[in-house]
């Protein structure tokens, strides 16, 4: 049974030091010796640039980042497409290159575990496992169903005092600067507008419209309108309440 004490001395942490032992503490009084904590600020941030702390056997660390196992690992995958847990075990590893993956785990003692995503509020990526040595079976079974509701809490306590550390390790992405008529644009395309009206709507051209898209595109460094319109958002420079929505 998770004790609230424990979880506030997550939320309370002042360093990553402190937070991280926190946390593999709570998770031991669950049953679960190995844990990781990974987390992105955004799905434009690259895997390796993670915040990442895990008490598993460095060795397999190093091996795991060394090769980018991340990369067949089935838990990061369905991490990034499901909000909801995936308790795994050798049949979760249904490639040769995952079965081989969960024999090189199961070396470092990292035989069984459940792995929960996170997808924060303002578009943070992330995953947190909880992983022993034991055996999958009927008894590993029974303490995933006795524990999952704590870990799902811990989960979310973890994620949300998590936020300081990572804000602080994440660079802020630098503002492209719009030009009033680019502005204008990009607006009336928040508002669902085609190329050819808003060219209508501001008296220009269609293929002037199409240009300023063009620009817009390429400050925000994205292929789409519609890619470049969600970076605007985020970044603040439009907001949904603007006029022309």
């Amino acid at each position: 049974m998770l004790e609230f004490g424990k979880l506030m001395k997550i939320v309370d942490a002042p360093t990553e030091a402190t937070w991280s032992a926190a946390l593999f503490d709570v998770a031991r009084t669950l049953g679960f010796d190995s844990v990781l904590f990974g987390a992105v600020a955004s799905k434009h941030v690259k895997l390796e640039s993670s915040f990442i702390h895990s008490n598993y056997a460095p060795d397999w660390r190093e091996h795991y980042d060394a090769l980018k196992l991340y990369n067949i690992d089935p838990t990061v995958n369905h991490c990034l497409n499901s909000s909801l847990p995936i308790v795994w075990e050798p049949a979760t590893f249904v490639s040769q290159q995952q079965g081989g993956l969960y024999e090189e785990a199961s070396s470092f003692g990292i035989r069984s575990g459940v792995t929960f995503p996170i997808h924060g509020a303002h578009g943070e990526l992330g995953l947190i496992s909880f992983a022993g040595d034991q055996l999958p079976g009927e008894q590993f079974t029974e303490q995933m169903a006795q524990s999952m509701a704590d870990l799902s809490l811990l989960r979310d306590y973890a994620f949300e005092s998590s936020l300081k550390f990572l804000k602080a390790r994440t660079p802020a992405e630098p503002v492209p600067h719009l030009t009033k008529r680019e502005l204008e644009v990009i607006k009336w395309v928040m508002a669902g507008k085609s190329s050819w009206e808003i060219s209508r709507i501001t008296d220009c051209a269609e293929a002037t419209i199409n240009f300023h898209i063009a620009n817009i595109r390429q400050k925000f460094n994205v292929n789409t309108r519609q890619q470049a319109l969600v970076k605007a958002i985020a970044l603040g420079i439009i907001s949904p309440e603007d006029p022309h929505r």
